[in-house]
């Protein structure tokens, strides 16, 4: 009574597994219109990843950076202008004399400077500048490639994920065949109640395995459409091209040697270091150039104009009086002459706004000023500003050498140790095929004993489980070989492809 209310149960559980599989696989093998392949993901990610994006605005800034350098051989240029009051005592701008009138005044100056020889400074910022665009344009293509091997070794294990949960199906329906098929003898009486239950609870575990590689698969196409920077919530699906058809390059022709001779030609981030360094060797004679003397020519032209707020009405006759200066007397041929002089005052008023404006292009005319000046800067001590530039400049090239090196380094490092895991998953994926023809040839001889009644039912099924568990080993062994191979030839600088 015991044994078949635990097989109701059993039975119940193996149900509710069954229909949640059975949901799982509707979600799964609905045929998608809309499927990315490695490509596409690739394109994607290399257009909308942020760190791409990131190292695109770094390169524009570059760009940017380049062409103000290349500008910076035009002469400078400026204009002003100005126009105002003045009150109290002041200085007239025109005469230069000492006012106490209220004036109106205006001013334009333009100034222009060029630098006429500076031991070939502005050339060397220039080609600094230039080589630092390029190495800026080389991190973007490093930050592509970054994300490209990233989305392939997400978008391979998405798919060795999917080929697990087809495993993990086979499994479970020949599990729910056998279990079909021992029950019907069951219920003939030809075989005993234990061996239905204990495949009842076989099915139960392979559901499980389903549901576990099915979750683990959603979870890698979230980590997928993580890298593609793809909302979580939008549908997506990948292709599942067959592993065994993905091209490989023979192992005898990405030997590490000649993998990282080509690296070093090949990888953007070799590039972008040595475009780095070769920016900084210019950057040594640009800050070297600026410890010498620098030729100049300059030019100005200037004009002002000015008007005081008063205007002379008329004038007022006062007589006559001797003269301040002269003797009140003068001799003429003779004749003593009388010298008087006349007292004349000066009546004022206010100009009006339209007066201000009287003799303004007589001003303009007389007060235009025009200059022309060639000289020489010598720099004798700015606070050791200069040559702690040019030392520091020196210790950059230094440190970019050593960044230059530990690059390299790390690059052969990475290029023998893939190396070393290519041949290693090459002989583990042998080694699995063998494996897994045998266990199909153990579990084979297996369900024939089953079924002739010699065999227990455990033992059929731990010779099914040993089955299982060889072809995702051999699955996992075929797509870490594959993966090897592809870094391998990541670096051999053929890009990322499937």
């Amino acid at each position: 009574m015991k044994d078949s209310r635990k097989g109701g149960w059993l039975f119940l559980t193996l149900i509710l597994c069954a229909l949640f599989v059975q949901a799982q696989d509707s979600v799964l093998v609905q045929p998608s219109s809309d499927e990315w392949d490695l490509r596409r993901c690739v394109d994607y990610a290399v257009a909308h990843n942020i760190s791409v994006r990131q190292a695109d605005v770094q390169r524009r800034v570059a760009d940017l950076l380049y062409d103000q350098s290349k500008k910076s051989r035009i002469p400078n240029a400026s204009f002003g202008f100005n126009n105002g009051l003045q009150f109290g005592r002041s200085i007239d701008p025109t005469t230069n004399q000492f006012t106490n009138q209220q004036l109106l005044f205006q001013g334009f100056n333009f100034n222009t400077d060029v630098t006429i020889f500076n031991w070939n400074r502005i050339n060397y910022n220039i080609t600094s500048s230039r080589l630092e665009a390029a190495a800026s344009a080389a991190d973007v293509d490093k930050n592509k490639n970054t994300i490209s091997m990233n989305v392939a070794t997400a978008y391979l294990a998405a798919l060795l994920s999917k080929v697990q949960v087809d495993i993990t199906r086979v499994q479970l329906k020949q599990s729910q065949s056998q279990l079909s098929d021992t029950r019907k003898r069951v219920d003939a009486g030809t075989l005993p109640e234990l061996n239905a239950v204990d495949l009842e609870a076989q099915v139960a575990r392979d559901s499980t395995s389903v549901i576990t590689a099915t979750a683990n698969y959603q979870l890698n196409l979230l980590s997928l459409k993580a890298l593609l920077n793809l909302d979580a919530a939008q549908p997506f699906s990948i292709t599942e091209p067959p592993v065994n058809q993905i091209p490989i390059d023979p192992i005898a022709e990405l030997q590490p040697g000649d993998v990282f001779d080509m690296a070093m030609k090949n990888q953007p981030a070799q590039k972008a270091n040595q475009l780095r360094r070769e920016s900084l060797e210019y950057a040594i004679r640009s800050a070297r150039a600026s410890l010498y003397p620098t030729i100049f020519g300059s030019g100005s032209l200037a004009n002002n104009f000015s008007s005081s707020n008063r205007k002379i009405t008329g004038y007022n006759f006062g007589g006559y009086s001797s003269s301040p200066i002269y003797p009140d007397v003068v001799d003429v041929n003779g004749t003593l002459t009388p010298v008087q002089s006349a007292a004349i005052t000066a009546v004022t008023g206010k100009k009006s706004f339209g007066e201000y404006w009287e003799g303004y292009g007589a001003q303009l005319n007389n007060n235009f000023r025009q200059s022309l000046v060639v000289g020489i800067q010598v720099p004798i001590f700015q606070g050791y500003q200069y040559r702690t530039q040019y030392k520091r400049a020196k210790l950059n090239v230094e440190q970019q050498d050593l960044t230059i090196e530990q690059a390299n380094q790390t690059l052969k490092q990475d290029i023998f140790t893939a190396y070393t895991n290519a041949v290693a998953s090459l002989e583990k994926f042998n080694a699995s095929k063998v494996s897994v023809n045998a266990a199909q040839r153990s579990y084979d001889y297996s369900k024939r004993r089953y079924e002739l009644g010699i065999l227990s039912t455990l033992e059929l099924i731990t010779s099914q489980s040993n089955l299982t568990r060889s072809k995702i080993d051999l699955v996992n062994a075929e797509f870490d070989y594959v993966f090897r191979m592809k870094v391998l030839e990541f670096y051999k600088g053929l890009g990322i492809k499937l």
